[in-house]
């Protein structure tokens, strides 16, 4: 046994069959329902010609069978690829070619948007479709229905030999340009961003894979990904869960009703919250103040950020909710696997600044590849060593320029910029490519945006630079406020003067009705810098 993901979750149903794994609306599945579901799908993909190294689309909403694609694929050791639901035709065309997809599973939803594309890809050949109460328009001659290909099939496990060196991969569309794929080996992705086999942070990780099932605690660990497990971080979490036992919930059809997740939280005795940042928390904490003696949220331990940060002001509206709860932003990306956190601790004076805790393979180095020196000031290149990705899929270029060699450890450095505190915590800046030159200095856009969403007036924004003759460019930004009335760049520029240095406050200010983000909260900047140019006439 290697450190194969099929083989660390069939170790765990073996150690706690009878223990539930996934709840999903009126759905509830054992470790061991889990797993025989993977395999009736694993016999299904198996029976249309699917075999190692073959590429799988998952085009689904968060449910069981989410899970159950991607589990199957690893079984047969395929490769599972997340699709952005929200992707268009050309661009799920583009998807489909550039991951060489074989076949797709898929929310009956998704049809009229697949059918018309699917003549045009010569290589996805299979399509199994997730019915749903729905009505569309066009079908697919050669899909089959998931549950039909699961009743008729073995519910055996495969018993082909695997390997740690199996890929996993997660597609990422960034905040520009076109998806790219994230390779990682299994044994690499599981020691950097699914848990290791320390999920209580013992500091003493697994080192054998037999060794996972040995210590499954005694007590479910539950856990509620809200964002689409097409985000790594909800696969992160569902796997980390999975490998320690717990239980992981989501909504009924993967939507976000905030006080249908309050309810799951209650009914599941749920230990922790995951979302990304202001955009599902204000609707969650306006629930709650709506509703104050509706939920029973006493089993609820962490509320934890993945894919955008929360702003102070709405950690501090949480934590007097919430009591007595650790409010988490986390830190990584698809390319470094979890790289550190910044915890609000019950009892803690709340730190405004982005600060974090990283763990040991995590650095910050300078334009020569040099780890800066700690409270030098120096900015540069977040990255992270040791367990990396092996490059992107289809893409040399890319993958020569991120994942680089120094003195022969191997980094990922995807592009964010930071430094290192005195007392090496790390200062997240931004990505270098969003920074905005202004009057020669450098502005990056997340830490502007996390001082006006801390104004009350302010639900979401995002910041942009647009061509000015005197400054270079001008510091705009796009702002949706909570009562949809204008905010004028007075007022912003008031507030911001005690906040931030002058050269980092806006000069000019457009209002949005939403701002737009994708479906795991990334910022379109490409969208925002339009909306500002068309605000302010430019």
């Amino acid at each position: 046994m290697e450190f194969q993901l099929a083989d660390l979750f069939e170790s765990m149903a073996d150690r706690v069959p009878d223990r539930e794994a996934m709840v999903a609306g009126d759905r509830r599945l054992t470790y061991a329902q889990l797993d025989v579901r993977a395999n009736q799908l694993a016999h299904q993909l198996s029976a249309l010609g699917v075999g190692a190294g073959d590429h799988v689309g998952i085009q689904l909403h968060n449910g069981t069978e989410y899970i159950e694609g991607m589990l199957a694929a690893f079984k047969l050791r395929a490769v599972p690829i997340n699709v952005n639901y929200r992707y268009m035709e050309e661009e799920l065309r583009y998807l489909f070619d550039d991951a060489d997809l074989v076949a797709l599973i898929l929310h009956k939803s998704f049809l009229p948007h697949v059918v018309p594309i699917a003549s045009s890809l010569p290589k996805l050949k299979n399509y199994i479709v997730v019915d749903e109460p729905c009505e569309v328009v066009g079908t697919l001659p050669s899909a089959l229905d998931y549950e039909t290909c699961l009743a008729a099939s073995s519910d055996k496990r495969i018993g082909t030999p695997r390997s740690s060196e199996d890929l996993y991969i997660v597609y990422t569309g960034g905040t520009t340009g076109m998806p790219k794929g994230v390779m990682w080996y299994h044994e690499d992705i599981f020691f950097a961003a699914m848990g290791g086999g320390d999920v209580m942070k013992t500091g003493n990780p697994v080192t054998k894979p037999e060794q996972l099932a040995e210590r499954v605690p005694e007590n479910t660990l539950g856990a509620l990904p809200v964002p689409p497990f097409m985000h790594a971080a909800a696969q992160w979490l569902a796997f980390t869960t999975l490998f320690s036992g717990g239980k992981i919930v989501v909504p009924e059809g993967g939507g976000f009703d905030p006080a249908e997740i309050w309810d799951l939280v209650a009914r599941e005795k749920l230990l922790m919250l995951v979302i990304v940042g202001d955009a599902m928390a204000t609707p969650l904490a306006d629930t709650l103040e709506a509703n104050p003696d509706r939920f029973d949220l006493s089993s609820l331990i962490v509320i934890a950020s993945g894919g955008a940060l929360f702003s102070p002001s709405t950690k501090e509206r949480l934590r007097t909710l919430l009591p007595n709860r650790i409010i988490m932003d986390g830190l990584g990306s698809s390319e470094t696997g979890v790289m550190g956190n910044k915890s609000s601790m019950p009892g803690v004076d709340l730190d405004e600044e982005p600060l974090f805790m990283v763990n040991e393979e995590t650095a910050v180095l300078d334009e020569d590849l040099n780890p800066i020196i700690p409270g030098s000031g120096e900015i540069g290149h977040l990255a992270r060593k040791g367990r990396v990705p092996i490059g992107y899929y289809n893409d040399t270029e890319k993958s020569r320029n991120t994942f680089l060699t120094v003195n022969g450890e191997r980094w990922a450095v995807p592009g964010d910029m930071a430094t290192v505190e005195a007392n090496g915590t790390v200062r997240l800046l931004g990505r270098e490519k969003f920074s905005i030159n202004t009057g020669g200095e450098k502005v990056f856009p997340e830490e502007v945006e996390a001082v006006i969403k801390s104004h009350p007036e302010v639900f979401d924004v995002l910041v942009v630079g647009l061509p000015d003759d005197r400054w270079g460019e001008k510091i705009v930004a796009v702002v949706q406020t909570r009562s949809g009335a204008d905010i004028t760049l007075e007022q912003l520029r008031e507030f911001c003067s005690t906040r931030i240095s002058n050269f980092k406050e806006p000069r000019g200010v457009v209002r949005a009705d939403t701002i737009r983000r994708s479906p795991t909260g990334k910022a379109d900047y490409g969208w925002a810098k339009e909306r500002a140019l068309q605000g302010l006439g430019a």
